[in-house]
C-alpha cells in the first residue's frame, strides 16, 4: 500500500466548504413506449412530487432512440439522453416488468449512459430511485435489476424503492394515479430521494474516491513524466 495515497477517512471532509443552492435537479427515466405506458405515468407522478419538495425535473423520452451501438455517439438523442446524465444530481428509474426482467427499452437508456467521457463521469456518486410496474402480482424482479445496475453505474441507490402490481387498476382516465397505499411508496421513495440527494452531492467526489484509482493515475503520470525522450 502507497502511504502517500492512502487517506485516513476524516469527518471535515464529509462537510462541504460551500453548500449549493440551486434546486436539486433530477432525469428520470422509463421503460415503455406504450400510448398508455404506466412505467412513464407512475414517472410523471414522482416527477410531480420531486418539483413540489423543489426539485428540478427533466424526463427523457425514450422514443427515437437508437439500439446501443446501433449507431454513433452523435446521434440527437444519444446526446441528449448523455447531456441529461451529466446535468443531473439524482435519477429515478422505472421499468415495467416484461419476462420476468426490466425492458431492454430501459436498458438501452443506462447502456448509452457511460461510464466515463472523457475525465466527466456522468453518474458516478449520483442518487438513484429504482422503481418497477407489473401487469400482475407485485414482484420485485425489474427494481432488483435496476439495483444492479445502479451499483455498475457507480450511483447511490437509496434503499426504499416501489413496486406497483396491477398497474392498470391504479390509474383513472386522466392518468392519475389513484390514493393508495402504492402510491403513499412512491412518496416516501421521492421523499428519501429527495433527502439522500440534498446529503450526498457536494460531497459526492469525495464519497466516490478510491485508493485503487489514485494509484492507477499516479502510476500512469509517472509513466508519461519519466518516458525517455523520443
Amino acid at each position: 500500500m502507497s502511504q502517500e495515497l492512502f487517506r485516513q477517512p476524516q469527518e471535515t471532509d464529509l462537510l462541504a466548504q460551500t453548500r449549493a443552492s440551486h434546486r436539486p435537479r433530477f432525469l428520470l427515466l422509463y421503460g415503455s413506449v406504450r400510448e398508455r405506458s404506466f412505467s412513464r405515468l407512475v414517472t410523471m407522478e414522482a416527477a410531480r412530487l420531486l418539483e413540489t419538495m423543489g426539485g428540478e425535473v427533466r424526463i427523457f423520452d425514450p422514443r427515437g432512440l437508437p439500439l446501443p451501438d446501433s449507431e454513433t455517439e452523435s446521434h440527437p438523442k444519444v446526446q441528449e439522453l448523455r447531456d441529461l446524465a451529466q446535468w443531473a444530481e439524482g435519477m429515478v428509474w422505472c421499468s415495467p416488468e416484461r419476462h420476468g426482467a426490466m425492458t431492454g427499452i430501459l436498458k438501452a437508456q443506462i447502456d448509452w449512459i457511460p461510464l466515463s467521457i472523457g475525465a466527466v463521469r456522468p453518474t458516478q456518486g449520483k442518487t438513484l430511485a429504482v422503481m418497477q410496474v407489473s401487469g400482475g402480482s407485485q414482484s420485485f424482479n425489474a427494481v432488483n435489476q435496476m439495483r444492479i445496475l445502479g451499483r455498475w453505474m457507480r450511483m447511490i441507490t437509496i434503499p426504499n424503492q416501489s413496486s406497483v402490481a396491477k398497474a392498470f387498476l391504479e390509474f383513472d382516465d386522466a392518468g392519475r394515479m389513484k390514493p393508495s397505499a402504492y402510491y403513499d411508496r412512491i412518496v416516501d421513495v421521492m421523499e428519501e430521494l429527495f433527502k439522500f440527494t440534498l446529503m450526498t452531492r457536494d460531497v459526492a467526489d469525495y464519497l466516490v474516491d478510491r485508493y485503487s484509482e489514485r494509484k492507477e493515475s499516479a502510476e500512469e503520470l509517472s509513466k508519461r513524466v519519466n518516458q525517455a525522450s523520443i
